[in-house]
């Protein structure tokens, strides 16, 4: 292995385009200047497809969690009621930091690597009808599991007027998201997932049913209070000062986006999700959650005859290819292969390659090349020259 060379495959933070990281290099500029207002106004609207709605996109110097607690701090008031719905660690801190402020949270728990079920998510909301908000996550990094966010707000507002709020910090940027059709309320996501960039950056978008809620809430806190960053990005600045480095990665980021075409990047992320799934298949290797709940952007694979973080060890020092481990309950269970962002079938076969070898390391019994196999097929039929 050459000393510097890495393959990054965990589900963040993710590989960087050359371009992206060229932008990000450009010298500093003042934050309160008329270019860092021609930057913004720039990225203002290619935010806004992404997201898939016509709200502003706020963009906070922080991480995703920053973003989760911004949600809480500006949506709920003090002593509110909340319902959490929790399909893994991710959707586990959205509880954690509801109790940090007081908040008084009923947790509907979905077992680990399935998803939630809107209609038993309207069930139960029925009980609790001083509920304010409902939380989920898009997709459950600590799973793979993309949740059916799609579904949700329509289940859920036939018998609540709570928010709809939404982490979508692992798969926005790389998967479908239509946040005003589907009735999202708070749409929340980093920079460091699909968004091809350094953690530091994060995104956010409030309806206008949230933004009454935001505005009556007393208690917004100071640094996220989101109504200073809406009413700063209608003139096109900031409240506080702005990680100006990101942005200039964010505006290239969003036109290699655009040149690609959003259809075209979910496509992509799409097949890679195939590959790899139907290569564990080939390898008689069984994944976590089944095909209708597993996310586009990260697949959790659940061994059954070698170890997992032994795996990940002679990989890492074969290779320099690095893949997640399992969180929490599922610690030392599972591997979990971030194919999100800047990452290509190409990469998905190189990668799929180096594990093979892994896996004989790691003392599993495969015969070389079957998985790198399935993988070329899923591509031959579902690839490139068919989207």
């Amino acid at each position: 292995m050459l000393q510097d060379q890495q393959y990054l495959r965990i589900p963040g933070p993710t590989p960087i385009p050359p371009s992206v990281q060229r932008a990000m290099a450009q010298p500093m500029i003042g934050h309160r200047g008329n270019e860092t207002s021609d930057l913004l106004r720039s990225i203002k609207p290619r935010l806004k497809k992404v997201f898939g709605t016509d709200q502003d996109v706020m963009i906070i110097t922080g991480s995703g969690t920053s973003g989760l607690e911004a949600a809480v701090v500006n949506a709920v008031k003090p002593l509110g009621e909340v319902l959490v719905i929790v399909t893994g660690a991710f959707g586990a801190r959205f509880v954690q930091i509801c109790e940090a402020y007081g908040i008084r949270v009923h947790m509907y728990e979905v077992e680990w690597g399935q998803a939630f079920n809107p209609h038993e998510i309207q069930e139960y909301l029925r009980k609790f009808p001083e509920v304010s908000a409902v939380f989920a996550t898009y997709c459950e990094t600590s799973t793979g599991v993309m949740n059916p966010i799609h579904e949700l707000a329509s289940a859920v507002k036939e018998v609540s007027d709570a928010l709809i709020i939404v982490d979508g910090v692992s798969c926005v940027g790389g998967v479908e998201t239509k946040m005003d059709e589907w009735g999202i309320d708070i749409m929340v996501t980093g920079s460091q997932k699909a968004f091809m960039l350094p953690a530091g950056l994060m995104f956010i978008a409030v309806s206008e049913r949230a933004w009454e809620v935001v505005y009556s809430n007393p208690n917004r806190g100071f640094y996220l209070d989101l109504s200073k960053y809406r009413k700063d990005l209608e003139k096109d600045t900031t409240p506080f000062t702005p990680a100006l480095s990101l942005l200039f990665g964010l505006d290239q980021a969003l036109e290699l986006m655009d040149t690609e075409g959003l259809e075209n990047v979910y496509g992509r992320h799409t097949l890679m999700k195939e590959m790899v799934r139907e290569a564990f298949r080939a390898l008689e290797i069984p994944l976590l959650t089944n095909d209708e709940d597993a996310s586009d952007t990260v697949t959790a694979v659940q061994p059954e005859d070698f170890d997992a973080e032994e795996f990940r060890k002679v990989i890492k020092k074969e290779f320099g290819l690095s893949v997640a481990g399992g969180q929490e309950r599922l610690k030392g269970k599972i591997f979990r292969i971030g194919h999100m962002g800047y990452c290509s079938p190409a990469d998905i076969l190189q990668t799929l390659g180096m594990m093979e070898i892994g896996l004989i390391k790691a003392g599993k019994n495969i015969e070389l090349g079957q998985g790198v196999a399935a993988a070329q097929r899923i591509y031959l039929e579902k690839g490139e020259n068919d989207r």
